[in-house]
């Protein structure tokens, strides 16, 4: 395993309609989090075998630190109402493209289909076939458009682009930076794959998930196995 510095130009992935997850950067790796562990007692690599059960110990046992010297950086691309339930999870540092600096484009989220509240979970959503989506995108869009427009025209009245941002609605595509540890990562990752958490977000979590498990294959396992159970 690698226990330098990497750069990457791939793993993007396409989320929702205009969306997307690209790592940019990452570093360390399972051996880094080992050998983070190991230092304690002053030693490092013992063997695969050691090594992928001495994180299967540390994440059942909740032994989080070693995870944190594995860094990973992405390049996000979202609506604005999935940003904001990213950004509850404070443990990242976060750089978005701002709206008060350049224009907004006309970007924002039309689902596939409209779901309906769910009586058991309150706060979350189920699929119904009552819907006639055809029609309700439709009158949706038209609603997009109109924010849109309004926003344009009071860009050419010379209003300041941090007021007139205020008529655009949370579907606004907007992007950012984040660079998170390993451990917080997971923590992300276990919240928002919950079949609790809104279908959109999860999406995305599903996508990093794929990235989690290219980059760091024994914590991964590890992960999956000790929360299978739970």
């Amino acid at each position: 395993m690698t226990q330098t510095k990497q750069k990457t130009d791939g793993h993007l992935h396409n989320i929702l309609d205009k969306g997307f997850v690209k790592l940019v950067d990452f570093m360390g790796g399972d051996s880094r989090a080992v050998d983070s562990a190991r230092v304690s007692f002053g030693s490092k690599s013992k063997g695969e075998e050691q090594d992928k059960r001495l994180i299967e110990y540390l994440i059942k046992h909740q032994h989080h630190t070693p995870f944190e010297h594995c860094v990973f950086q992405f390049h996000i691309k979202c609506p604005i109402f999935v940003a904001r339930q990213w950004m509850r999870h404070r443990w990242g540092s976060f750089n978005e493209v701002s709206s008060r600096y350049s224009e907004v484009k006309e970007e924002f989220y039309i689902p596939e289909k409209f779901r309906v509240q769910d009586r058991l979970n309150k706060q979350g959503s189920i699929d119904s076939s009552s819907f006639n989506n055809e029609e309700l995108i439709k009158e949706y869009s038209k609603s997009i458009t109109a924010s849109y427009e309004t926003y344009k025209s009071l860009l050419s009245l010379g209003i300041a682009r941090e007021m007139a941002r205020m008529a655009l609605p949370v579907a606004q595509y907007t992007q950012f930076y984040w660079t998170v540890n390993a451990r917080s990562l997971l923590n992300f990752l276990f919240l928002r794959m919950d079949a609790h958490a809104q279908l959109e977000i999860r999406k995305y979590a599903d996508a990093m998930a794929e990235i989690f498990k290219q980059k760091m294959p024994w914590t991964w396992d590890a992960f999956s196995k000790i929360n299978a159970t739970k």
